[in-house]
């Protein structure tokens, strides 16, 4: 008897490694690709409706998985939101109030640090904004000697990166940044790369990011990666290519058009890569943008004669404004064989929710030694569940808000309160705070609770 189960256990080993090797696949965990644009409005997209923007890339993807109509940035402009979506916490919690403000605190838990521990590798690969990368080089700015801002991805769980401190030209990233000192791109510490920068930004960042993947792939390592590209931040410069195809608007707009199809056919090289290699259908892919459109209409952050050409889908305000516009992006998430096809979903998600998603798709549940601002998507992205239980908080400078699944309060002095019915009215156009008192005193109470939460984060009480 003990012979025939030793037969058994040694047939079941030798015929489960052939046909692990006939597969190409070991690996059972999801790869996770957390793609994110820079300043793209709602509207920018095909599969948000644009009929200008060639974007087929974003289009074909967003269709194999579920597209999310009603997806926040946790915050209006770029750093405070890159934040969220490493720890699950909105950024007044830690200290990164706005761009270029504060930096990755190292007792925060990032989501990069917490797939280490489950055996991933992980990679980072475009702008990171989230502290300065060099404290020997002056680089960006914040970066250089003395820096009381160091905070770099390799401090922040990622194995392998290829990152900007900050924003960079979209065509030859390198030149004409328009700052005083120039960023690199950071590959360690004291390292950066001088070799093939020039031509499409979006390019440059993905000849980094499909090596990380082909090397994971060939060791059958399960990886985390963020690829947050550039485009279309100012500086916003397309190649000729790319102005050549929408050589019948003016230039600004050939410029902001041109960048984005350029950017999206890095996507479309993401996505055949994945096939390639036979692991698609066991990775994960989120995109979403950083914020609403830069340009002139309502934010803090205004261009006036640049090339800010964004469309914000008809919301109310753009970058910088807690009004919809600045913070409802373009998203959506793909899980082959596990999310469904062609499917689009009201239900309000932010960028905070992704750090415990991921965590609850693995199994491992959030930390439980601080409060959380994100919720696991997963039930919701699997079923037709359209309302969030709880409220999103938002906070800018002066601008406060509360969003619940119907209404959302907003404040953009810190005083005076507007009251919106989403559902209803989702371009905000109708205040109706003096018709729902009630509403209005019950929101505030639980944004007023919300906001010493995050005040009490923020003096480090979590990290006792």
């Amino acid at each position: 008897m003990r012979k025939l189960i030793y037969l058994i256990a040694i047939l079941f080993f030798i015929t489960g490694g052939v046909f692990a090797s006939l597969t190409g696949k070991t690996n059972n965990k999801p790869n996770i690709i957390l793609v994110m644009a820079d300043d793209l409005g709602w509207g920018d997209v095909g599969f948000n409706g644009n009929k200008i923007i060639k974007t087929p890339g974003l289009d074909k993807l967003a269709s194999s998985g579920v597209i999310l109509d009603r997806f926040y940035s946790a915050a209006p402009v770029c750093s405070p939101t890159r934040g969220s979506f490493l720890t699950g916490r909105h950024p007044y919690r830690y200290g990164i109030y706005f761009a270029n403000a504060g930096f990755m605190k190292e007792q925060e838990i990032t989501l990069a640090e917490e797939l280490q521990k489950q055996g991933y590798t992980t990679g980072h690969f475009g702008k990171w904004h989230l502290g300065a990368i060099s404290n020997s080089i002056p680089d960006g700015r914040r970066g250089g000697s003395g820096t009381k801002f160091l905070s770099t991805p390799w401090d922040n769980g990622f194995d392998v990166c290829f990152s900007t401190e900050q924003a960079v030209p979209t065509w030859n990233p390198m030149e004409n940044q328009s700052i005083k000192t120039p960023t690199r791109y950071w590959t360690g510490p004291g390292v950066y790369e001088t070799e093939n920068l020039e031509g499409d930004d979006s390019r440059v960042i993905m000849d980094r990011a499909l090596p990380f993947i082909q090397n994971a792939a060939k060791n059958d390592k399960p990886f985390f990666m963020v690829i947050w590209f550039h485009t279309p931040h100012s500086p916003v410069v397309a190649g000729p290519k790319y102005l050549d195809m929408y050589n019948e608007y003016d230039e600004n707009k050939q410029h902001y058009y041109g960048c984005i199809t350029a950017m999206d056919e890095q996507i479309s090289r993401l996505h055949n890569e994945l096939k390639k290699l036979g692991i698609d259908k066991n990775t994960l892919i989120t995109f979403c943008s950083d914020n609403g459109p830069a340009g002139e209409g309502g934010g803090i952050c205004q261009y006036p004669g640049k090339r800010q050409q964004g469309s914000s889908g008809g919301f109310r305000g753009r970058k910088g404004s807690l009004y919809e516009g600045g913070v409802r992006v373009s998203a959506f998430v793909v899980w082959p064989g596990h999310l469904e096809t062609n499917k689009r979903t009201s239900y309000p998600g932010v960028t905070s929710d992704y750090f415990p998603t991921i965590l609850g798709i693995l199994g491992i549940g959030v930390p439980q030694n601080r409060p959380y601002d994100g919720i696991d998507l997963i039930k919701a992205l699997k079923t037709n569940d359209k309302k969030r239980n709880g409220f999103i908080g938002f906070q800018s400078r002066k601008q406060k808000s509360l969003i619940s699944q119907q209404y959302k309060l907003i404040s953009v002095d810190g005083e005076k309160f507007e009251l919106y019915d989403l559902i209803q009215d989702k371009y905000e156009k109708n205040n109706i705070a003096e018709s729902h008192p009630e509403k209005v005193t019950e929101m505030k109470q639980q944004l007023e609770e919300w906001i010493k939460s995050c005040e009490n984060s923020d003096e480090g009480h979590d990290y006792y």
